[in-house]
């Protein structure tokens, strides 16, 4: 399916499959449907369904082109969707500004505990309106929302949070309290054991 329109949402779907060293034992293909497949949902695979539009921002999954700055947490934006492929503006990294093309490719989950090695061939990517801290660390962003519905839970993490806007301008924080209200105060966590060695 092809867009030219802005306003019109895109659905590409997942093509997936056994791996074919897992289908050598044929009970893998009896019991495992590919409607079976299509709803599995792991940890680094993009889903069966992508619902795309132009101009929506995403993130990639997989290293492209490491020499152009093309990684896992590259974040871009939509500037046309095709059949077999995606443009998209690179911005983020070493490549921003660049226009993109991306194409469907094989990916297998990188931690699963399925009995078989699934591969779901799709495009490399995931909407992304939103990210973690850990995804957003080594970013320089404009602005920056911070949503903490709890303390966060790491040394340093609030640090990395903080640390990737420009200008404190920028940044918005909304921190919940423990009964869920807006206050202005957080935990910062320090791990106190850094310091033990320090002199």
């Amino acid at each position: 399916m092809c867009s030219l329109l802005p306003t019109e949402v895109v659905e590409y779907f997942s093509s997936d499959s056994v791996s074919t060293v897992d289908q050598g034992n044929t009970s893998f293909q009896e019991l495992y449907t590919t409607e079976f497949l299509n709803t599995i949902k792991c940890s680094g695979l993009p889903p069966h369904r992508l619902a795309l539009k132009v101009g929506v921002p995403i993130m990639l999954m997989r290293n492209i082109d490491q020499a152009a700055g093309l990684c896992n947490g590259t974040r871009l934006r939509i500037t046309f969707l095709g059949k077999h492929f995606i443009k998209a503006i690179a911005l983020n990294g070493t490549s921003q500004g660049q226009e993109v093309l991306i194409h469907r490719m094989d990916m297998n989950p990188s931690e699963s505990k399925l009995p078989f090695t699934l591969i779901r061939r799709q495009f490399p990517i995931i909407l992304s309106f939103a990210m973690t801290i850990n995804k957003s660390q080594g970013q320089s962003m404009t602005n920056v929302g911070l949503y903490l519905p709890r303390p966060v839970f790491t040394h340093g993490q609030l640090y990395v949070a903080l640390s990737r806007v420009r200008s404190m301008d920028g940044i918005k924080i909304l921190i919940l309290d423990s009964e869920k209200k807006p206050t202005n105060k957080t935990m910062n966590v320090v791990y106190r054991e850094i310091f033990q060695n320090i002199v």
